[in-house]
């Protein structure tokens, strides 16, 4: 477990957060998974509160308003030292700027966007909020990887928006690339062709660490989620796909370097 609270360098995830229809049932699904207290956060787009471990913000949830049919999903932010000329960028690379570049009280500033394949990002400008405080703790997020249909184009996009330098794994049948900032792995992107879920399309998936990835994905079912793949055990550890009651989709890890 280490703390995370310093300013991030621009390209690194530094927070995510998900919006929801049921706020209260959210916050008592996640409390009872991971172990979330919650305080208050800004509230430009609606209601909005921190996620809490050992007092150390770890994710966002936020209320979507009656109106707003959007997809249920988890998003990640990556920083920027400035989020409207990273908008600009993402403009001009192809990609879509949905929301902002806008302030969030004096937290920071926020955009929403997608990339050329439709995939919903944030990107996230710190004040006084500088982002997930707390890593590598059960209920932390570990990891975020990128879900397509393949990754040659739209990591050309990333490398633009983000100056990231990639690894790709050299197989004719695993299309696979890791995002590096500073020489640091910081994400993933992994290229599915056909596997890609038609109701989804591509999209980025947060990974959050657990104790034990057998007993959270039995405890999902239990609190009204759905394992929609059951655990196995990869490169990285133990891990299983789930969904909240809302249909949030994410991945549960054991690391295996826990």
């Amino acid at each position: 477990m280490t703390e995370a609270a310093e300013r991030r360098t621009p390209g690194t995830p530094c927070w995510v957060s998900l919006m929801v229809h049921g706020l209260t049932a959210t916050q008592e699904f996640y409390a009872a998974l991971f172990g979330w207290e919650f305080r208050p956060g800004p509230d430009q787009l609606g209601p909005y509160v921190r996620a809490l471990l050992d007092g150390k913000e770890v994710a966002g949830l936020g209320q979507l308003a009656p109106d707003r049919h959007l997809p249920i999903a988890w998003t990640t932010y990556f920083a920027t030292d400035d989020a409207d000329l990273t908008a600009e960028t993402i403009r001009s690379c192809g990609g879509t700027v949905a929301v902002g570049p806008l302030d969030a009280g004096e937290a920071g500033r926020l955009v929403i966007a997608s990339d050329p394949s439709g995939a919903v990002f944030g990107l996230w400008q710190a004040a006084a909020h500088l982002g997930t405080a707390l890593a590598g703790a059960p209920g932390t997020p570990v990891w975020n990887e990128l879900v397509t249909r393949e990754t040659t184009t739209v990591a050309k996009f990333y490398q633009a928006v983000f100056g990231f330098e990639t690894e790709a794994v050299v197989s004719a049948d695993f299309d696979y690339q890791t995002l590096h900032v500073d020489g640091r792995p910081v994400a993933s992107m992994h290229g599915v062709g056909h596997a890609l879920p038609r109701d989804r399309g591509p999209h980025w998936m947060t990974h959050f660490e657990v104790a034990d990835s057998d007993e959270a994905a039995a405890r999902v079912v239990e609190l009204g989620g759905h394992v929609l793949q059951p655990p196995r055990d990869g490169t990285t550890g133990r891990l299983a796909t789930v969904s909240d009651p809302e249909g949030a989709v994410f991945t549960i890890v054991r690391s295996a370097a826990r």
